[in-house]
């Protein structure tokens, strides 16, 4: 397979369209378990089988979103972003080997990045510079307007600021951006463990460290089955079983063990029992954190 590893044929979501329907949609898709993400990868790896391709891409396009939104701030439009992080998608799925134990999500996410970082790289220094209609004219009009090598001196600032029909702190601030260099987006330290590298470097500070998205994913995932395991849990409970925990711990308005006694005209200690056993049985039927 090459890099435009899913046909056309497979109908991805197209994210420049409608952003927010591209969003909506893929965050519809079923998350796939471990075995059903197993199964597919060996079906692409062993039989160049593009529907198990398909599977895979679709179930984490919910994560390319989630990463391309920490790079929002760099002014490029999400759903370039979003765009790029799908290739990068792509290129992990293609290059997804079951046998290391690994699940996909904690594998793309490194391609996923990639894949941002140099459409970043490619843009950063004309985003930076003007991304306002006011910093755009500075930005055409600033250098012809110097009639000296140096800064401004604050008569020239003003003259500026008025010929322009802008501020004179609009004009300083250009006049700074266009005097800066480029710094490289993700350089290599200068010595093994340089601090001053992780807090300088842009990619040593980009995204939060507590919210990295492949455990978002695994833990939204978690949750889902949790859910709908406890929903079946649930219903295999007897009728009065049910109604006791469900009142007991999932109301707002809980009743005593007392109040319940009354009603099933049974002892305190004997919902306390029911209770208990319900409990157990439920804990056995979720999937283990």
């Amino acid at each position: 397979m090459s890099v435009a590893l899913v046909p056309k044929s497979m109908n991805l979501p197209a994210p420049i369209d409608s952003l927010d329907s591209y969003v909506q949609a893929v965050n519809s898709i079923p998350l796939l378990s471990a075995e059903e993400e197993q199964n597919l990868a060996l079906r692409l790896r062993e039989q160049n089988d593009l529907e198990a391709a398909r599977h895979l891409i679709l179930a984490h396009l919910r994560l390319v979103v989630r990463i391309a939104r920490a790079y929002m701030g760099y002014g490029l439009p999400l759903g370039d972003l979003v765009q790029e992080g799908n290739v990068g998608l792509m290129k992990a799925v293609k290059r997804f080997d079951p046998s290391h134990g690994v699940r996909l999500a904690a594998f793309a996410i490194h391609w996923i990045r990639a894949e941002i970082h140099e459409f970043i790289l490619r843009n950063w220094r004309i985003v930076k510079v003007a991304t306002t209609k006011g910093q755009r004219k500075l930005f055409f009009n600033l250098r012809s307007a110097k009639k000296r090598l140096g800064w401004f001196s604050r008569d020239e600032i003003d003259a500026v600021a008025e010929n322009l029909g802008v501020s004179a702190e609009s004009v300083v601030e250009m006049e700074s951006r266009l005097s800066g260099h480029d710094v490289s987006f993700d350089p290599s330290p200068l010595a093994d463990g340089d601090e001053e590298w992780e807090s300088t470097a842009p990619a040593g500070y980009l995204q939060d460290p507590n919210a990295d998205p492949a455990e978002l994913l695994e833990r939204e995932d978690w949750d889902d089955q949790a859910s709908e395991k406890l929903a079946a849990a649930l219903d295999s409970l007897d009728g009065r079983s049910r109604d006791i925990v469900n009142r007991r711990w999932l109301s707002e308005n809980k009743p005593t063990l007392h109040e319940l006694a009354a009603e099933y005209n049974v002892s305190a200690e004997r919902i306390r029992q029911i209770e208990n056993s319900a409990i157990r049985k439920l804990k056995k039927s979720l999937p283990a954190r």
